[in-house]
């Protein structure tokens, strides 16, 4: 099947990309796009060519698929389908509509002339994958929007639309209509008036505050780029525009950006790229599974978690049904919620009319009768089985039929909770991570008896929400919190070992992480984790193994909202300050186990974190309670603050060499008294000794 489609309108061919979803710039329709001008130029009753895409895109890029493959390098690239355009003898214009970015973007810079729909999106994104455009994007903008609006966009990787640029030599018409129809007259024209073919290599760069403009862009970006290679390399490359011969800056643009596609950076963000869409294929789940309406939506607690919910529905105007059960609790979350949205209106994020309309569209209730109508509720009470029993025996009894009833527990088995009901079809986890209004992850847990259409529907709900959603299966803590607990006993032992709170927190967040485990579990609140491990105790009916944790949890030590936790906290600020009380309760307890404290490295601390990360990440690969690797690390990039760069824990294990992983892993397993949890998961030995990876 062609990935273009040719047809001539008087003396102008239109030749219109044809490759769903958004014309990926992929080997057959580079050759397609190749195949078709050399048509249009042979055929002498064509005197103009137009470029075109549908209305959803002229072009989204580069096709991400080919990434990595000989695809991506095969003949014809996308610099010489952009020469073939610009050299072309007849005129070319492009006709842009939809999203029109990165190498889509550079193609249409080859045209000699543009016309675009004043609402399309126009990027150069490339920054954002770790790289910097490499079809002479950073080149030919400048060229036509001039120097300072190149760089910001190239820098950036910021999508703005059309409308924007409407003043600036990169579009000859804007239009609200169809920009083909446009694209075919000005063809038409340009040819009837014999008008210059013209091509932004030929244009200079004016500005003349341009290389002190490039030296402050030098010292902003490499402030803010930290340890990412590409913005500096972007501003590099643009400044080339302004005392490079032409073809001498498109091949250092391309050499640069073949260097940045080596580079671990940009691994990682197109892995992360990649792993987001990936995440939302679901086996068993087909293509086209029918949707239910969710119009309108219960939430149950006011509380923290449950008011951060409520704002996520709220923002994408889906109206929310708020039940507590004491009316001073229900006012106070009301309050909190509208006090976040003030907040946002003064910062001017929202105007005050807004802020009436999204609070209008929240219905508070002290009964569980106002959820009749409702077509999905979510439960954000109290982590204990026998309140979570309560709830959906109440829910069952109350709700219509078809009404997803879900939980969002962080640990408890979800397929228990479905039989409280009688429609255990109907259940599933929606796990929304703290603040609900602010994180982007939603744990989707799949129950064995969730209906097809309730996944679905879930799924299509976080989109339309803003959330990055991942599905898991039942188990104690899903993904995310299943591993973090392996995480938080790797940090457990390094403070066993002689290690303190704020050397672990340190090397982690020299390592990348938004926070160490013991910053984190302070603001979380040492008394969740501590339930948990009593539960846990409890379940198996043995008798619970204090911690160093527990013992602070003893002495009232909560973390961040008690003052004191694993660091003292001044009123009114959150910095975390090293405690002499948490040092002196750690000494007693290695006293009270016999341990001689020694001296632990930065280096040995990020390794058993990461590698236990990895370790519990593989077992839950194994046990598919994760469909792919991926999904996993989506869920650590977005829930739990692990560094973008490093591409999530397994994909990192994959860059370290899952050999060099499992013998770190077997080292800390032969040491006197270890865990059995540190012996490699199977999976992950099976893969070092194939030479495979995770990814």
């Amino acid at each position: 099947m062609s990935s273009t489609r040719y047809e001539v309108r008087a003396s102008t061919a239109v030749i219109t990309m044809d490759h769903p979803p958004v014309n990926g710039l992929g080997a057959a329709l580079r050759s397609g796009l190749v195949d078709a001008l050399d048509r249009a130029l042979a055929d002498p009753a064509v005197t103009a060519i137009v470029l075109a895409g549908n209305a959803r895109a002229f072009s989204g890029g580069a096709d991400v698929k080919e990434f990595g493959t000989p695809q991506a390098a095969a003949e014809p690239r996308l610099p010489v389908v952009i020469s073939a355009l610009e050299d072309s003898s007849k005129p070319v214009v492009a006709a842009i509509a939809g999203i029109c970015m990165g190498g889509g973007l550079e193609l249409a810079l080859g045209a000699h002339y543009r016309v675009t729909r004043a609402d399309a999106q126009i990027a150069l994104p490339e920054v954002k994958l770790g790289l910097l455009p490499g079809a002479g994007g950073t080149q030919r903008l400048p060229r036509l929007i001039g120097l300072e609006a190149a760089l910001n966009m190239i820098v950036s990787g910021a999508t703005v639309p059309a409308s924007r640029l409407k003043d600036t030599a990169l579009f000859d018409e804007v239009v609200d209509g169809d920009p083909v129809d446009a694209a075919v007259a000005l063809a038409a024209r340009v040819v009837a008036d014999k008008l210059p073919l013209k091509r932004a290599r030929d244009l200079k760069v004016r500005d003349p505050q341009a290389e002190a403009f490039v030296q402050f862009a030098r010292n902003t970006v490499g402030a803010m780029a930290k340890n990412l290679p590409a913005p500096l390399k972007c501003v590099e490359a643009v400044a080339w525009s302004l005392n490079k011969p032409f073809d001498d800056a498109l091949r250092m643009e391309r050499e640069s950006f073949i260097a940045l596609m080596h580079t671990p950076e940009s691994r990682a963000m197109r892995h992360v790229f990649a792993a987001e869409r990936a995440a939302g294929k679901i086996a068993g789940l087909p293509e086209g599974t029918p949707l239910r309406t969710v119009a309108k939506v219960g939430v149950i607690g006011a509380g923290t978690m449950g008011g951060g919910i409520t704002m996520n529905f709220l923002n994408a105007g889906i109206s929310v049904v708020l039940l507590e059960m004491k009316q001073e609790a229900l006012d106070k979350g009301l309050g909190t919620i509208r006090r976040n949205y003030e907040n946002s209106a003064k910062k001017g994020k929202l105007t005050a009319q807004q802020v009436e309309d999204r609070m209008a569209l929240v219905t508070p209730t002290l009964t569980y009768d106002a959820f009749k109508d409702v077509d999905l509720v979510i439960e954000a009470v109290f982590e204990n089985m026998d309140v979570k029993e309560q709830v959906f025996r109440t829910l069952d009894e109350v709700c219509k039929p078809g009404a997803i009833l879900a939980s969002n527990t962080s640990y408890l088995n979800i397929d228990r909770i479905a039989a409280f009901t009688k429609r255990p079809s109907d259940v599933l986890g929606l796990h929304f991570f703290s603040p609900a209004n602010v994180m982007k992850l939603l744990e989707i847990v799949r129950g064995a008896q969730t209906a097809p259409d309730v996944l679905a529907t879930s799924m299509a709900l976080a989109k339309k929400i803003k959330k990055v959603a991942v599905v898991s299966g039942v188990c104690d803590g899903f993904i995310g919190n299943r591993m973090l607990a392996r995480y938080g006993a790797a940090a457990s032992g390094l403070i066993n070992a002689g290690a303190l709170p704020q050397q672990i927190d340190g090397a982690l967040q020299q390592f990348g992480l938004a926070m160490g485990p013991f910053r984190m579990g302070d603001l979380a609140g040492l008394d969740i984790g501590w339930a948990t491990r009593k539960r846990k105790a409890a379940e198996a009916g043995v008798e619970m193994k204090p911690v160093v944790a527990d013992k602070l949890c003893e002495a009232g030590r909560f973390g961040q909202k008690t003052g004191a936790g694993w660091y003292r906290y001044e009123a009114g600020h959150r910095e975390p300050i090293p405690d002499a009380v948490t040092e002196a309760l750690i000494a007693d307890y290695r006293a009270a186990n016999g341990i001689t404290p020694r001296k632990i490295g930065d280096a040995e601390i990020v390794e058993r974190c990461i590698y236990a990360l990895v370790n519990e990440g593989a077992r839950i690969l194994a046990e598919g309670i994760a469909a792919r690797a991926s999904d996993i690390d989506i869920v650590y990039l977005n829930g739990y603050g692990f560094p973008a760069v490093r591409g999530g824990p397994m994909l990192y294990a994959d860059m370290v060499g899952l050999p060099n992983v499992v013998r770190a892993l077997r080292r800390f397993a032969a040491e006197p008294g270890a865990d059995a949890s540190w012996q490699p998961a199977p999976l992950l030995v099976e893969l070092a000794q194939a030479g495979k990876s995770f990814n």
